[in-house]
């Protein structure tokens, strides 16, 4: 971000100050007030900071009027569509898409790491068994810290770089280990002949009882998930992994922090949100009902997976997504289930519908992916932890970023008080 010549001035009782405007390469500029309480004594109101830049950062950028999201200048669709998860982490970490034999070293080096330290099998069965995945990996990554001391130090490059590599490459087991536990069936060790993707749904489906073999579509989709998912700017997540980051925390906490964030509904529980209302509307018969309860501004029911809070015309990821969809339910059909179903004629319901055309209220990520888990048969409490575990190399490479900027300080924001003001003790016999 650099200097421009434009300034803004500010009056306040008669004095003014001038704040520095700042230009980026891409985005609207912004207005620099580092200085505006020291000078002036007074802080900015903005709930949500929503119209804030909490940071400077070279990783992720988001138009939302255009529908445009780009991974270090490359737009998503692209990556999503020519390359595969691990390449976009290689890109996400370290700046730049990776030569060949850079590759095939970053996949040789996140495969021989899958594998969990052996003790740390004991926290899973220290749950019930109905806890609820999220709970589990929120306990277990933070856990780590108490198993990896030789990635802690932050100060350290090597470090830092040990940590990144091992939450990449144990998150899927961990994701999957969770997954195994709250159905009561025997954890499934990673195999190193195996893709990440296809590592990762062995570990969630196969038994000791028989041999599980990996469907090349399903494994495709489940890497276009996880690149899809892999960082969205700052988002609630990943600006609670900075804030936790700004406090010099190691690494396994700051990532646990942000997983815990993520389970809120309103943040990565969209998908199962998108579920969880196609099994409400239940038949393809009730689409026209719940279409029109959905215009209604005086019904409280809305249409979850459609439209974005950040992208205002479409969502970038959502046509990648789709394709994988009707891959996955060609594959599957959907004749047996209803849900599935009932996700295929809603949407082609809703594009057809002038009213949520011109509203652009278009499938986003959320719908198409939680059609396509649940076409996999992953339950709804899964798609969260697979979200957190696709969103990990996002999560570490901001936090990396963090570390290596000069002007980094620790998160304190100001308030609006509007409490009482200074009042005297009175002794409890006089109240």
């Amino acid at each position: 971000m650099a200097d421009t010549d434009k300034s803004a001035t500010l009056t306040i009782d008669g004095a003014s100050y001038d704040l520095p405007i700042l230009s980026p390469t891409a985005g609207p500029d912004v207005l620099d007030i580092r200085k505006l309480y020291g000078q002036a004594g007074v802080f900015t109101y903005d709930p949500g900071f929503t119209s804030t830049a909490s940071c400077e950062s070279t990783i992720t950028f988001i138009d939302g009027v255009k529908g445009e999201l780009l991974h270090r200048g490359y737009p998503i669709d692209q990556l999503a569509g020519k390359s595969h998860y691990l390449e976009v982490c290689f890109l996400l970490l370290y700046g730049n898409l990776p030569t060949a034999a850079e590759l095939e070293k970053f996949e040789d080096t996140v495969t021989r790491h899958t594998m969990l330290h052996e003790q740390m099998y004991n926290f899973f069965r220290g749950f019930r068994r109905d806890a609820h995945p999220m709970a589990i990996m929120t306990g277990v990554v933070g856990a780590m810290s108490a198993f990896y001391h030789d990635s802690t130090d932050i100060t350290d490059p090597h470090q830092r770089e040990v940590a990144s590599i091992r939450l990449i490459a144990k998150m899927p087991t961990i994701a999957a280990m969770a997954y195994k536990y709250s159905i009561g069936q025997p954890f499934v060790y990673p195999r190193n002949d195996l893709d990440y993707s296809s590592n990762f749904l062995n570990m969630c489906f196969s038994v000791p009882a028989e041999d599980y073999v990996v469907n090349p579509i399903l494994a495709r989709a489940m890497d276009r998930i996880f690149t899809l998912h892999a960082d969205h700017e700052q988002n609630a997540s990943t600006s609670t992994v900075r804030l936790a980051s700004s406090s010099g925390a190691n690494p396994f906490a700051c990532i646990a922090a942000g997983i815990a964030c993520l389970w809120g509904p309103a943040h990565g529980g969209a998908n199962q949100a998108c579920l969880e209302m196609l099994k409400e509307i239940g038949s393809v018969d009730r689409i026209p009902e719940f279409i029109a309860r959905a215009k209604d501004k005086n019904d409280p029911f809305r249409l979850m997976g459609f439209g974005h809070r950040v992208y205002k015309n479409f969502d970038p990821r959502a046509t990648v997504m789709k394709q994988s969809a009707d891959e996955v339910l060609e594959l599957l059909g959907v004749e047996n289930n209803p849900i599935l179903a009932v996700a295929k004629e809603l949407e082609q319901q809703a594009l057809a519908d002038p009213y949520f055309a011109e509203k652009k209220l278009f499938p986003n990520v959320d719908f198409y992916s939680g059609v396509i888990l649940e076409a996999m048969g992953f339950p709804t409490s899964m798609f969260t932890p697979i979200f957190a575990l696709s969103r990990t190399v996002g999560w570490i490479s901001q936090w990396k970023e963090q570390l290596g900027d000069p002007g980094m300080k620790i998160g304190r924001p100001r308030q609006l008080y509007n409490g009482e003001s200074l009042r005297d003790y009175s002794d409890i016999e006089n109240r």
